[in-house]
């Protein structure tokens, strides 16, 4: 690892000037796993996937055991048993799952009130200004992880840069249990040798896009002008022109409001008939429903996605002027949503529900920032 005292030397990496932040991302390794290894000692240094093992089932995270045979989230489950003959599946328990979570953000705001979630297992902190008075960020995030195992029995890694692009990308360098430090002056040179398929942000399909246009490198994307990044990618354009440069002015956001609110169910088997996805869609709805409760927030817009046999994917969304008042109400309108994918034009694998548009109607803090709720169903 880079000496510590590299971390804090000048700023690049603004467009203003202004004071460079610290922002360490700390990410919890193989979560779910770990906690199942951790908690049941006879899973430990034996390949697990969390997740369902049926014929539909997916893998919501393996074992780092498991990811040696090429198991990873989101494979199916028949393919991830078919890299691995010896893979145990275990049933996620996502209460637990939060509570560990909701210990280590405690642990978090130990350092700093600037903590922004990301899900249950990665945050963002900004430290630039900590409540410990540690000068180094890397000393920081050296205690947190150091506490993290000492509180929870569970390893995180840790990335450290000047900004929020940058110490997610630091994260992954040094995993699992491990931490790395991008230095300001170290940014460009680091995202000019990245494939853009790595970028936090940029998925199969947009790489697949500046592929087609020349674009396979960070070197590649930065001697585009924002106007061409513009024109082919719209708004987010300019977003890619500046990480190209290392450069990211995101703030750290506490107490972000989720945006919205989802549940989703992959079948079984294929199907095709209308009472039985009305039937299918109850659990999926409750789910939502009760975390509405639980919570006391309301949403206006109501989405159904349906997936195909054949993986093709379709939303079909309503809102209201009002918030959805209650539990039929949301059942209603998706179903009236459902309705109105008939007749099929081929088998449905999954269906979900997204309730967006949230407003909240307690006097409670704002909720945590996580991505879309997967309710695990």
């Amino acid at each position: 690892m880079l000496p510590e005292a590299c971390e804090d030397h000048g700023v690049p990496g603004t467009r203003d000037g202004a004071r460079q932040r610290k922002v360490i991302h700390i990410d919890m390794d193989a979560f779910y796993a770990s906690v199942e290894q951790r908690d049941h000692p006879e899973l430990r240094g034996r390949p697990i996937a969390v997740g369902g093992s049926r014929e539909r089932g997916v893998v919501a995270a393996a074992s780092y055991e498991s990811r040696r045979f090429g198991v990873h989230s989101a494979m199916p489950s028949v393919t991830a048993k078919r890299l691995c003959p010896e893979l145990i599946f275990v049933k996620p328990r996502f209460d637990v799952y939060r509570e560990v979570s909701l210990q280590i953000r405690e642990i978090f705001l130990d350092y700093t009130p600037l903590m922004e979630p990301l899900s249950l297992d990665e945050a963002y902190l900004d430290v630039t200004e900590n409540l410990k008075g540690i000068e180094y960020a890397s000393r920081i995030a050296k205690e947190i992880r150091k506490r993290i195992w000492e509180e929870t029995h569970l390893t995180a890694s840790g990335g450290i840069g000047p900004n929020k692009f940058l110490s997610k990308m630091a994260s992954d360098i040094n995993k699992p249990n491990g931490q790395y430090v991008i230095t300001p002056e170290m940014a460009q040179d680091f995202v000019a040798g990245l494939r853009v398929g790595k970028f936090h942000g940029i998925g199969d399909k947009t790489e697949r896009r500046m592929n087609r246009l020349g674009i396979f490198t960070g070197l590649d994307l930065r001697s585009k002008p924002a106007d061409f990044l513009q024109q082919h990618f719209g708004k987010a354009g300019q977003h890619y022109y500046w990480i190209a440069r290392g450069v990211d002015e995101r703030p750290v956001q506490p107490d972000r409001i989720r945006k919205s609110i989802g549940a989703e169910n992959t079948f079984a088997s294929d199907l095709t008939d209308m009472d039985e996805l009305r039937a299918c869609l109850d659990p999926i709805i409750e789910k939502v429903w009760s975390h509405c409760e639980r919570t006391g927030v309301r949403g206006r817009s109501v989405t159904l996605k349906v997936k195909y046999a054949d993986f093709q994917q379709i939303t079909r969304s309503q809102s209201t002027p009002r918030e959805v008042g209650s539990r039929e109400d949301l059942g209603a309108m998706t179903k009236a949503l459902l309705e109105g994918t008939f007749p099929l034009p081929k088998a449905v694998r999954l269906l979900g529900v997204t309730l967006s548009n949230l407003q909240n109607d307690r006097d409670d803090p704002p909720l945590s920032s996580e991505r879309q709720l997967s309710l695990g169903l």
